[in-house]
């Protein structure tokens, strides 16, 4: 607790945007905790065209608060949590991941004393259940630089006060998470070590391809909206020269890591050639 606050004051708020998550949404909201004693934080679940019982699960958890929106919109669901927030600073965190209150204490510590605008956990990828192909991929793209230095990709990001004005001037993208980490130079953000975050991974490759051509269709829409520079989210040889040079294991791995995202680019040209930006290519394999 921050020195001088008030502890019936909430710490933080947090939003978790939730389409269709009934599978997911009782796994997060149980490591939250909210109803266990006073809970520190203000929990909202936006639900954004839900057809399933997730305002229902939601809704019948002790002190989370939930909005339905006919609109299916993450990033919508975002903006609309965010609107009337009188607790900061704002958490975002997707409904189908696994972050706890002690993470998310370590996560605004920071933000509460001033040091940066924005902050990310650590990522935990249990890859048990995945196939060998998979786990393949994961090796090398934990270890690429933007990944280990960016927020993205961490299903779980918090924002200070100061960096609200920055976030409500995004225009509505596909890959939020990106453009939100890109707002912010590597002086205002930090990954915070003693913050993780379970995030669970794709289970077979044709899920696993499925998310990639996502996130790539969602990089290209952002460097076409201005908000983020597209060549330098691409992985570059030297990248994957660098890591396999570092790691021994991981070079191994390299050659499975390039062949599923040449095929991944590969599916996603039709995708952004019909501009098409608002589909949702969602793996269900980590929902399980």
């Amino acid at each position: 607790m921050v020195e001088g606050k008030d502890p019936h004051v909430p710490r933080a708020r947090i939003v978790i945007p939730a389409h269709n998550e009934e599978r997911a949404i009782s796994r997060l909201l149980a490591a939250l905790n909210p109803n266990v004693g006073a809970n520190p934080y203000e929990v909202i679940v936006v639900c954004n065209g839900c057809t399933d019982r997730t305002a229902d699960i939601a809704r019948a958890q002790p002190g989370v608060n939930v909005i339905e929106l006919d609109r299916p919109s993450k990033f919508n669901a975002m903006q609309v949590g965010s609107a009337s927030a009188t607790v900061l600073p704002l958490v975002f965190i997707d409904a189908d991941v696994e972050i706890g209150v002690d993470d998310i204490a370590h996560l605004i510590g920071p933000l509460e004393a001033g040091s940066v605008l924005a902050s990310a956990p650590l990522r935990v990828i249990p890859l048990g259940e995945a196939n060998w192909i998979v786990r393949s991929y994961y090796k090398v793209w934990e270890r690429l630089p933007r990944v280990e230095s960016g927020l993205f990709g961490r299903g779980v990001i918090a924002l200070a006060n100061e960096a609200i004005d920055r976030f409500v001037a995004i225009p509505e993208v596909m890959s939020d998470d990106l453009a939100i980490s890109d707002l912010f130079s590597e002086r205002e953000r930090v990954i915070v070590a003693d913050s993780t975050v379970v995030i669970h991974p794709p289970r077979t490759t044709a899920a696993l391809l499925r998310r990639r051509v996502r996130v790539i269709t969602g990089i290209v829409q952002a460097e076409m909206l201005g908000v983020t520079n597209a060549t330098e989210s691409k992985t570059s040889v030297r990248d994957l020269v660098r890591i396999a040079r570092q790691s021994p294991s991981a070079a191994l791995s390299v050659p499975v890591f390039a062949a599923v995202t040449v095929a991944a680019r590969i599916r996603a040209r039709s995708v952004i050639r019909r501009r098409d930006f608002v589909t949702w290519q969602r793996d269900e394999t980590s929902r399980l």
